[in-house]
């Protein structure tokens, strides 16, 4: 059973807060501070624990979001060249029945251009992942 990552994030932050708050437990039986200051000290690890867990998640909401907009551009790519080479196919076959002498000159313009679609199409995902990697997490 997979266990998400915001799951495991949860499991953690509870797991340390057990730990502080069982370690300060200790401590508030053996200090002489109040009652309003062992309050603050509780509140103030809580709100930290918040923090923490507010930027842990921020990461991995990120992370996702960037791995998901450079799948959807490859799909995008793919899609594109598959359709350019059915068109290129067809067109192919309709000049093979009308003008047989036309045919291999049209199969090297089509190559040509579908090796510079993919090219672009590299430099273009390239890219985006620098652009991605040098965006804030």
């Amino acid at each position: 059973m997979k266990i998400s990552l915001s799951l495991r994030q949860f499991a953690s932050l509870v797991l340390a807060s057990v730990f502080v708050f069982g370690t300060n437990a200790v401590s508030f039986s053996q200090s002489s501070s109040s009652a309003s200051q062992d309050a603050k000290t509780a509140g103030n690890d809580t709100k930290d624990a918040a923090k923490n867990t507010g930027s842990a998640v921020k990461k991995g909401t990120t992370k996702g979001y960037h791995k998901t907009k450079e799948g959807t551009t490859t799909a995008y790519d793919k899609t594109k060249e598959g359709s350019t080479k059915a068109y290129d196919k067809t067109k192919e076959g309709t000049q093979k029945v009308f003008d047989p002498d036309k045919e291999p000159s049209t199969k090297a313009k089509d190559k040509s251009k579908e090796a510079n679609q993919k090219a672009k199409d590299k430099t273009k995902e390239t890219k985006q992942k620098v652009n991605d990697s040098a965006s804030p997490q």
